[in-house]
């Protein structure tokens, strides 16, 4: 049987794009997402899938053609391999699931 994984806050490892990496599991992986107005980054496709939620602020993203403005209370889905890209428009806070879990250290790959 598997023991349950607490992740405290003050012991959870940050990433180069400001996100807060929190529990990690065998098929999904949590964190927590912190970020400043600015323009679009680059774009970029990942080997996992990410589904978001935005607690705080807004955003756009951009993707399969399109852009989409995401306020608080909006989710997002971003399929593995899809190129996107995000511009935060208002200072963020978002929690983002992966699937499989991406882990620290794991990076975006350009497009």
């Amino acid at each position: 049987m598997d023991i349950p994984q607490i992740t405290p806050k003050s012991d959870a490892e940050q990433g180069a794009m400001g996100q807060i990496y929190l529990a990690t599991g065998k098929q999904v992986a949590l964190r927590r997402w912190e970020e400043s107005p600015g323009g679009f980054s680059k774009p970029t496709t990942r080997d996992y899938e990410a589904v978001g939620y935005l607690l705080k602020g807004a955003m756009e993203l951009e993707f399969d053609g399109g852009t989409a403005k995401l306020d608080v209370g909006d989710s997002w889905l971003v399929p593995a391999g899809a190129i996107h890209r995000y511009r935060v428009v208002e200072s963020i806070v978002a929690i983002e699931a992966t699937s499989p879990p991406a882990r620290f250290g794991d990076r975006d790959q350009p497009a």
